[in-house]
C-alpha cells in the first residue's frame, strides 16, 4: 500500500513537470513567433476578373495588372509568404482593359482599354493624371512607352499612332495592317518601330522621319508579338500557329529561318537574354526558347490548361509575371537563363520524351499534363548528332 502510495506521488510529479515544460514551451512560443517563410518567388495574386496584361515596376518590386471589368492594380510584391499587398486600385476604364505599363523612371502607369481610352496615373497613389478619351476611333489593343515624352498605340483596326505627351497629340497616324496591331517594340537608338499584327505581316515605321518603311511578307497564321534579340541583329515574332519567324535587322521584307516550337500558338514573348525569350501560349505553358541555335529549353511555369494573355520579366530579371483566363498572375523564377548557354550540336531527344522543368513549380518530367506538349522527335533515320543552327530556315 506505502509502495503504491509513493508510485502515485511520483506520477503526480512527473505529470506537474510536464505540465511546467508545456507551460515554459507556449511562453518561448509566444516570446519567439514563428519566422515567415521565404518562397522561391512570390505567391500568386488573385483577381476578380481574367487578367489580360501584366508589367513590372522598373526599380521596385511592384507590378500592375489590368482585367476583363476595366480595373487596373497596383501590387508591392516579396518572397516573404504573406507579404504581396495591394498598394491601389482605380476602375476608370469603361470596358476591359488590354494593356499597362510604367514610364522609365516609374512614377506613371499608362493603360488602355477596348473603351478606346489612354489613361496615365500616379505610381504612388493612383490619381488620375490625364486622359485621352478618344486617342483612337476604333478599341485599343497595344501600346508602347517609347520615352519620357513619347507614346504608341495600336487599335483593333489596324491604326498605328504616335503621340507626344507634351502636346497630348498625335504626330503619326498610318493604317498599313488589315487587322489588330498585336504588339509594338522599338530599337535602341528610338528611330525603327516595330509591329506585329492579325493581318500576319509586320510593319516597319521610321518615327524619325515620320514615314512608313514596309511591311513584311504575309505569314501564316497571326503574328501576335515582337521582340528585338541577338544584339539588334535579328527580330523574332510570335505566331498563332505555334511558329516563331526571325528576320535579320534591315532585312525586313522576308523572313531569315522559323522555327515551329510545338505548341499551340506563341502569343506573348519576352526577351531574356541575347539569345533566349520566353513564349507564352495558349495551351497555359511558358518555354524558355534559345534563337540560333533553335530550342525549346524546357518550362519555365504553367496555368494548367488555361490561356496565357500575357508574360513580363522584373526589372532585377529574376521573375517573370504571367496573366492568364484562370484569374492569377504568377511568378516564376528565370534566374538560372541568363546563365544558359545553348550548344549548336543536339543530341537525338529520345521518342516520348518530356519538356524538361526549368524550375521547382513548373512540372517536371512525367507529369501527365505535358503528354501532349513534347518537342517532336527526330525522324528515325536521322541517328547521328546534327547541327540545326538554321534548323526550319526558309
Amino acid at each position: 500500500m506505502a509502495a503504491s502510495m509513493q508510485d502515485a506521488e511520483t506520477t503526480a510529479v512527473f505529470v506537474d513537470n510536464n505540465s511546467e515544460a508545456e507551460e515554459n514551451d507556449e511562453s518561448e512560443q509566444e516570446d519567439h513567433p514563428a519566422e515567415p517563410k521565404i518562397r522561391e518567388t512570390p505567391e500568386d495574386i488573385l483577381f476578380e476578373a481574367a487578367v489580360n496584361t501584366v508589367a513590372f515596376h522598373p526599380s521596385r518590386d511592384v507590378v500592375a495588372a489590368g482585367d476583363l471589368d476595366g480595373d487596373i492594380y497596383v501590387y508591392s510584391y516579396s518572397c516573404t509568404e504573406g507579404d504581396n499587398k495591394e498598394l491601389w486600385s482605380s476602375g476608370h476604364h469603361l470596358k476591359s482593359c488590354r494593356e499597362v505599363a510604367f514610364s522609365y523612371d516609374g512614377q506613371k502607369l499608362f493603360s488602355i482599354s477596348k473603351d478606346k481610352a489612354v489613361h496615365i496615373m500616379d505610381v504612388e497613389e493612383g490619381k488620375l493624371l490625364s486622359r485621352i478619351s478618344k486617342a483612337h476611333s476604333y478599341p485599343l489593343n497595344s501600346m508602347l512607352v517609347i520615352d519620357e515624352n513619347l507614346l504608341a498605340t495600336g487599335d483593333d483596326n489596324g491604326i498605328l499612332k504616335v503621340w507626344d505627351l507634351r502636346k497630348g497629340t498625335a504626330f503619326m497616324e498610318m493604317k498599313q495592317h488589315e487587322e489588330y496591331i498585336s504588339d509594338i517594340t522599338i530599337d535602341e537608338s528610338k528611330k525603327i518601330l516595330l509591329t506585329t499584327s492579325g493581318d500576319g505581316t509586320m510593319g516597319v515605321f521610321n518615327i524619325k522621319r515620320r514615314r512608313f518603311d514596309l511591311l513584311s511578307e504575309f505569314q501564316s497564321g497571326d503574328l501576335t508579338s515582337v521582340a528585338i534579340m541577338k544584339r539588334g541583329k535579328k527580330v523574332a515574332c510570335g505566331s498563332s500557329e505555334g511558329t516563331i519567324y526571325l528576320f535579320n535587322w534591315n532585312g525586313f521584307g522576308a523572313t531569315s529561318d522559323r522555327f515551329a516550337v510545338q505548341a499551340e500558338s506563341v502569343d506573348s514573348i519576352v526577351a531574356i537574354t541575347d539569345s533566349i525569350l520566353c513564349a507564352a501560349s495558349m495551351d497555359g505553358v511558358i518555354r524558355a526558347i534559345n534563337l540560333l541555335p533553335n530550342r525549346v529549353i524546357g518550362s519555365v511555369g504553367q496555368h494548367v490548361g488555361e490561356p496565357i494573355e500575357q508574360i513580363a520579366k522584373s526589372h532585377d530579371r529574376r521573375f517573370l509575371a504571367s496573366c492568364a483566363h484562370d484569374q492569377k498572375v504568377k511568378f516564376w523564377d528565370i534566374s538560372s537563363l541568363g546563365d544558359m548557354v545553348v550548344s549548336d550540336y543536339r543530341k537525338r531527344k529520345k521518342k516520348g520524351g518530356h519538356l524538361k522543368s526549368l524550375s521547382k513549380k513548373a512540372f517536371g518530367a512525367g507529369d501527365d499534363f505535358f503528354s501532349g506538349l513534347m518537342e517532336e522527335s527526330a525522324p528515325k533515320e536521322e541517328e547521328e548528332e546534327e547541327d540545326d543552327s538554321d534548323s526550319g530556315s526558309d
